[in-house]
């Protein structure tokens, strides 16, 4: 997962060595910040790295980023999720009207499987809710597939920001910050905003000397102004659940408390 990835990074050169022998790297559970996923392709040249996307409901690994996706030059790819695995499909249908987008705009994920969960014990809504008659998954992710099959992954539709009635994926604005030299976590979250209703923020861990405006600035040069952070907390290490994941969830709390927002 990334975060064991670079946590061995952050071991310096004897732990690097200690790796080198690795023939595959599989990684998982949460994005690869793109400046640690180029350290690593460089740290470890000879290894071959693989990115596996799932869900428990759709029987596992869904779409595979292959090694020779990884050392091709087109960077974008590398935060892609790669290509559906044989017998899968996908669909990209619009949360609202659940009819499916123009290709290569952005949606919500559905996926078919024939080894589909029959749902979940004893939550005959929740079960409804997520699987389709024709057997279809909505998982809750928005994402596109360009031409070529890839699929993005650009946010949980629960942790997109409507800020000012304009979306904000959270994963975009997170790549940019993770590309500011002394970033080391980053999560973009969505906060109560009188003027806005959400304002974004980012919660980040740094390796470096930043301040908030630093952040802030960086994210300024980069993104549209919308999708800037209003504000900043940097903490020592961002929490994450036993698979590395962070807890988006457990950011937000403290700022909904009390509030319509759903933190779950």
């Amino acid at each position: 997962m990334p975060a064991v990835l670079a946590k061995v990074l952050e071991s310096g050169e004897d732990a690097v060595k200690l790796f080198s022998a690795l023939k595959t790297y599989g990684y998982g559970a949460s994005p690869m910040p793109l400046p640690l996923l180029r350290q690593a392709l460089e740290a470890w040249p000879d290894t071959d790295f693989i990115q596996a996307y799932g869900l428990t409901e759709v029987g596992g690994v869904i779409s595979l980023l292959a090694p020779e996706d990884h050392r091709g030059d087109n960077e974008e790819r590398l935060v892609s999720a790669g290509r559906l695995v044989p017998g899968a499909e996908v669909r990209v249908v619009d949360p609202d009207s659940l009819e499916d987008v123009e290709s290569g705009e952005q949606g919500e994920l559905w996926f078919r499987t024939k080894q589909l969960m029959k749902g979940y014990h004893n939550k005959p809504e929740a079960t409804a809710e997520a699987i389709t008659e024709d057997g279809w998954f909505r998982t809750g992710d928005i994402g596109r597939v360009d031409g070529d099959g890839y699929i993005f992954v650009e946010d949980r539709l629960k942790d997109m920001i409507i800020t000012g009635g304009e979306n904000v994926y959270s994963i975009e604005v997170e790549r940019v910050l993770a590309e500011h030299p002394a970033v080391t976590e980053v999560a973009v979250i969505g906060v109560p905003d009188e003027k806005w209703g959400e304002a974004v923020k980012a919660v980040v861990a740094l390796d470096g000397e930043a301040s908030e405006s630093d952040i802030i600035a960086w994210a300024r040069e980069r993104l549209a102004s919308y999708k800037c952070p209003k504000t900043v907390d940097i903490l020592d290490e961002l929490p994450r659940n036993p698979t590395g994941k962070i807890l988006k969830k457990d950011l937000r709390q403290p700022h909904w408390e009390g509030r319509e927002r759903s933190t779950v």
